[in-house]
């Protein structure tokens, strides 16, 4: 038996410190979480659909356990391999994963020496079929696909990373497609540091693009990017496939030369102070592409300068050119999907040397953010649907509950003074309101 060990306060002698509370959690929001999971079908479909290479089958710890073990990690911000040590007997983790003792970081570790391309793809397709189900409950008819690339610096010897003059740094450079519209990860891919933006962009599209003709056939996609997607394949894949795009394109000589020829029609010499905004359109064949293209034009000229700037868009849609413009610079909002991936759920933290074992974090980080993003938007109040991850933490899951056993029931006492109680008890509700999926 162990004697209770009290520590003093110099500030206030009346005030003692121990760590003898019982099965406490500071994460009782995760509850949250777990009944969305049980209403989503997460945990089920993670247990079906998870593929890794593993003769051994007898062990404390599933595959399956472990990867559900680390989405929810993730969730409550403790992201890394080592954290598993320090969270072993957790409370409410063990409760909600049907535990006795959470798996150890070596435990971690050998799942991640035996996961490959393989595991990546079947949780891309644990992501697929959850998306789906979200979707089913909130149907739609019109998508954005955002496209972008991002930085993923590395240290140490790891495969596939190297330096990226864009980035002016050694790591990754993973591709992303996002819905614009809600934010959801439609897919990513894990690539080596030093190839182009836009590589493979159309075999990465095919199946995202296979997935929406089966959920929303008539539904209206648009495709979205930066100039390093301006490739010859993508503008013939959106153009048979019947969708839209607003593609930037790289200003070059022919180019700016006819831009060059309406700007100095509109040049007002009398008003140089002022600002001017205009926007023309104009058709435009480059030599790689097979047919002319509409492309859209804002030109901007400073107050107090003389020169234009230029903006070029390509584009199929009927929008007045003013409106493509505008659509086009709401990609903006994709920098921060990528932003709340990052610093949310770390999914440019690249640890291992093998790149096969890499690509599978970035999937699981992706899977986390996703749960989150489905949550937040099929769950939450109103007021609190705009907030990032790291709020969500504060306000919802990091939440101080003891455990309390009785002859029936677990019954988990949260904290009196909560200040978010009502948001809680509202998001369980809009919960326990959706359908059940499995």
């Amino acid at each position: 038996m162990s004697s209770l060990q009290e520590y003093g306060m110099n500030f206030n002698p009346r005030m003692k410190v121990n760590f003898e509370g019982g099965d406490l959690t500071s994460d009782a929001g995760l509850l949250l979480y777990k009944e969305f999971d049980h209403k989503l079908g997460l945990t089920q479909t993670v247990k079906q659909l998870l593929v890794v290479h593993d003769p051994v089958h007898h062990r404390d710890h599933s595959n399956s356990d472990v990867v559900l073990q680390k989405i929810y990690q993730h969730l409550c911000g403790y992201h890394t391999d080592d954290h598993a040590d320090d969270l072993s007997h957790e409370p409410l983790l063990t409760a909600l994963l049907a535990k006795e003792r959470l798996a150890s970081q070596p435990t971690i570790s050998r799942f991640n020496e035996k996961a490959n391309i393989a595991t990546a793809k079947s949780l891309e397709n644990i992501n697929e079929m959850l998306q789906g189900r979200a979707y089913a409950i909130e149907t739609r008819d019109q998508f954005v696909l955002d496209l972008d690339s991002s930085g993923f610096a590395t240290s140490g010897k790891q495969h596939g990373a190297n330096y990226n003059h864009h980035y002016a740094q050694t790591g990754f450079h993973p591709l992303f497609c996002f819905d614009g519209l809600t934010g959801d990860c439609l897919r990513a891919e894990l690539r080596a540091g030093n190839v182009y933006t836009s590589r493979q962009v159309v075999r990465f599209m095919g199946p995202i693009l296979e997935r929406y003709q089966f959920w929303a056939p008539k539904a209206l996609l648009v495709f979205r990017g930066d100039s390093g997607f301006a490739v010859p394949g993508l503008f013939d894949l959106a153009e048979t496939k019947g969708h839209k795009y607003a593609i930037r394109l790289k200003a070059n000589a022919r180019l700016q030369s006819a831009a060059q020829e309406m700007a100095d029609q509109v040049l007002n010499p009398q008003k140089l102070h002022e600002r001017q905004v205009h926007y023309r359109e104009f058709q435009y064949k480059a030599k790689s592409w097979n047919c002319a293209r509409r492309v859209i034009v804002k030109m901007e000229r400073p107050a107090g300068e003389l020169i234009f700037q230029f903006t070029f868009i390509a584009t199929n849609m009927t929008l007045q050119a003013r409106n493509v413009i505008r659509f086009y610079f709401q990609r903006g909002h994709m920098e921060n999907f990528i932003k709340e991936a990052k610093n949310g759920f770390a999914c440019h933290k690249m640890s291992s040397t093998a790149f096969e074992t890499n690509a599978v974090k970035l999937q699981l980080a992706m899977l986390a953010y996703n749960f989150n993003n489905w949550f937040r938007r099929l769950c939450l109040p109103e007021r609190l649907k705009p907030s990032r991850m790291e709020t969500l933490r504060t306000k919802l899951i990091k939440i101080a509950g003891k455990l309390i056993y009785s002859g029936r029931y677990w019954t988990w006492k949260l904290c009196s003074s909560c200040i978010y109680r009502e948001p809680f008890l509202e998001t369980l509700n809009n919960i326990q309101c959706l359908p059940r999926f499995g």
